[in-house]
């Protein structure tokens, strides 16, 4: 898998995950004002007329783009699956196991059934089995307890999330300081554990 380059505003607040020829079309047209990281990428071009050298730009895994300094208020981040279960540690949340994701689901902790809404803070990744189980009881109403609370997470633990399995450590390194305290440890361990897999 391509390593994916972190898009920031210019005031340093991450925006979003390029592919390297989005970050190539950055800098032919010149927006990006500063850089951090290792070059990950060599993009080559031409011949030049000139020198008969082939042309070439280094592509770093975090660029900097000139325009808005500073990102609005972010709404909330979106919910999926996979943001979901790598927020979990790929875990279920009731048993405790360590699940690949075809084995896992989304289990709402107050059933939507019953009146709960699906985001953040209701749902936790759960074996199917765990999953099944739990039906549409509250929790009150089983035998099961939850390992961790769920939480919303913030934009820099957001876009960790939905890249952690291919996250470089400089890229980590970047958005690691704005996490919150357990969050910060969780991702760090769920980043290790892919790269030791």
């Amino acid at each position: 898998m391509e390593p994916r380059i972190l898009r920031l505003n210019i005031a340093g607040q991450p925006l979003e995950w390029l592919h390297w020829k989005e970050c190539a079309c950055l800098y032919s047209r010149d927006l990006v004002v500063w850089t951090l990281g290792d070059i990950i990428k060599k993009a080559y071009g031409g011949y030049s007329r000139l020198t008969g050298l082939r042309t070439y730009i280094e592509l770093p895994s975090i660029i900097a783009c000139d325009g808005e300094r500073l990102t609005s208020p972010a709404s909330r981040a979106p919910l999926s699956n996979p943001a979901l279960f790598y927020r979990d540690n790929c875990q279920c949340m009731y048993c405790g196991k360590y699940f690949p994701f075809e084995n896992l689901s989304r289990d709402h902790v107050h059933p939507r059934s019953r009146g709960g809404v699906d985001k953040w803070e209701n749902v936790v990744a759960a074996c199917k089995r765990c999953n099944q189980r739990k039906g549409n009881y509250l929790l009150h109403e089983t035998n099961l307890e939850l390992l961790a609370l769920p939480y919303s997470p913030n934009p820099y633990e957001y876009l960790a999330l939905i890249n952690s399995d291919r996250i470089r450590g400089d890229q980590m390194d970047y958005l690691r300081p704005q996490f919150s305290r357990y969050t910060g440890q969780r991702l760090l361990i769920t980043t290790q554990s892919k790269i030791f897999a």
